[in-house]
């Protein structure tokens, strides 16, 4: 199993893992169709990062970090394909973007998530994100928001 940054090659796996998760619980909503439907542009234009995780060069999961206007990255589209969770691949996804953020010298990552998604609070939770009041946001579905700072 291997990390890798995004290419454009990597453009629909990035969606349709992420259309499967979302689809299965709530409803793609707008900005769900702008970043999947564009990430070069939505995300990495911005100065943002994907990382596409692959299986024997087959994407199994995924990660976005988007620019934030502090200099952070909001943590966003993390997913791992129902046949590879359990195995310790949302931890390393998650791990290259606490990694980064570090390496860039973000003060912070920030994420929305949704109270129903247990085993993904969990993993935040467990890698040091702290529960923020809640803010404003373009998902309906977003209930939970969470940061992780970093020490300067």
């Amino acid at each position: 199993m291997e990390i890798v940054e995004f290419t454009a090659e990597h453009a629909e796996a990035f969606r349709l893992l992420n259309e499967a998760w979302i689809s299965k619980d709530f409803a793609l909503e707008a900005k769900d169709r702008e970043v999947l439907g564009d990430p070069q542009g939505a995300i990495i234009a911005k100065g943002g990062k994907v990382f596409i995780a692959l299986k024997d060069h087959h994407a199994v999961g995924c990660v976005a970090l988007l620019k934030m206007s502090d200099g952070g990255y909001e943590v966003a589209k993390m997913t791992v394909a129902e046949e590879m969770r359990g195995l310790g691949l949302g931890r390393d996804l998650m791990q290259r973007c606490i990694d980064v953020g570090a390496a860039d010298g973000a003060p912070r990552l920030y994420l929305e998530t949704n109270s129903s998604l247990a085993p993904a609070l969990a993993l935040y939770r467990a890698m040091g994100f702290q529960q923020l009041a809640r803010s404003d946001t373009a998902y309906l579905r977003a209930d939970v928001f969470m940061e992780r700072r970093y020490e300067l």
